[in-house]
């Protein structure tokens, strides 16, 4: 009889792990998607710096620039404050059922939207504002000679006079309210009209069903807002809100023409002093790019948290 045995050999080998073509793919996108320009750009403002800091006149442009840096950012904060109010206000009103609150404020919007920035920051500053107080004026010449008799009994009356009022309002001088103020006057009026549709844009995001739904629980239209719509709009306009701080920030560089002196008119002004004018404005665009860049970060992380946090809400 005859027995046949199979003998198996087996190489005890190493196996080597094929690479995933798709997580290759996702390294390659994410390097490629990377701020890459972020690190160049600080890179090449490093570089400048370095090799300007310690050449005249740069470090002298650069003294009389950063003093403007504050009210840059402070006329850009008061202003665009406003303008988020006065947007949401608007915004609001356009939804009013009222024919007119809605053409009236549609009206605003559009006329608004179409003057140029420069020449609603020249209007404002030195047409509309120096009328309205050349109005005042009139208005308290004649409350000073304004008396209101009140007669409750035979007994009993008194008189309602508005001598000091009326002597204040005649007496206020167009040069007493500063270029400052009729510079973020403007620019929270030309803002408000495109924030006002931003807002309108966040408040049509949310839908009509928990318009409805919240309505039929028996709220009011402005607990329904309040409540239900305003907090949900909030969160969709929020990075578009910030680009557009961006954009105001930039734009405030419009109210050196008026003579306020923020970072463009500090380097005008030297520029013109000393015919400088290379010199002064790199620093001038190096300063607005520095701010404008790092408030884009803001914006961008902000975004990324906004993301973040609605996925873990899904």
């Amino acid at each position: 009889m005859e027995v046949l045995v199979r003998m198996t050999v087996v190489f005890d080998t190493p196996v080597t792990p094929r690479v995933n073509p798709q997580k290759k793919n996702i390294l390659i996108r994410r390097l490629a998607r990377a701020p890459w320009w972020l690190l160049a750009m600080t890179l090449l403002v490093i570089v400048f710096v370095l090799s300007v800091r310690g050449n005249h006149p740069y470090p002298v442009i650069w003294n009389a620039v950063r003093q403007g840096i504050w009210t840059t950012i402070w006329v850009s904060v008061v202003a665009y404050s406003l303008a988020l109010v006065l947007g949401l206000m608007i915004a609001l009103l356009r939804r009013s059922s009222n024919p007119l609150i809605y053409q009236t404020a549609t009206f605003y919007v559009e006329a608004v939207r179409g003057i140029p920035t420069l020449v609603l920051v020249y209007w404002m500053a030195l047409a509309f504002i120096p009328e309205m107080i050349r109005l005042g004026n009139e208005l308290g010449s004649t409350l000073q000679h304004l008396t209101i008799s009140f007669i409750i009994t035979d007994e009993l009356s008194f008189d309602l006079t508005f001598r000091s009022l009326g002597r204040r309002m005649a007496e206020f001088e167009t040069r007493q309210f500063g270029n400052t103020y009729r510079a973020i006057i403007a620019l929270a009026i030309s803002y408000s009209a495109f924030l006002s549709e931003i807002f309108r844009a966040g408040i049509d995001s949310v839908g009509i069903g928990q318009h409805e739904a919240a309505r039929s629980l028996g709220m009011t239209r402005w607990q329904v807002m309040r409540l239900i719509v305003l907090p949900q709009a909030i969160r969709v306009v929020l990075p578009p809100l910030g680009n557009d701080f961006i954009a105001m920030l930039k734009e405030s560089s419009l109210v050196s023409v008026l003579g306020v002196q923020d970072i463009t008119r500090r380097g005008q002004t030297y520029a013109s002093s000393t015919f400088t004018f290379f010199q002064a404005y790199n620093i001038v665009a190096l300063t607005y790019l520095v701010l404008t860049i790092s408030l884009s970060m803001l914006v961008k992380l902000m975004e990324m948290y906004l993301d973040r946090h609605q996925r873990h809400a899904d």
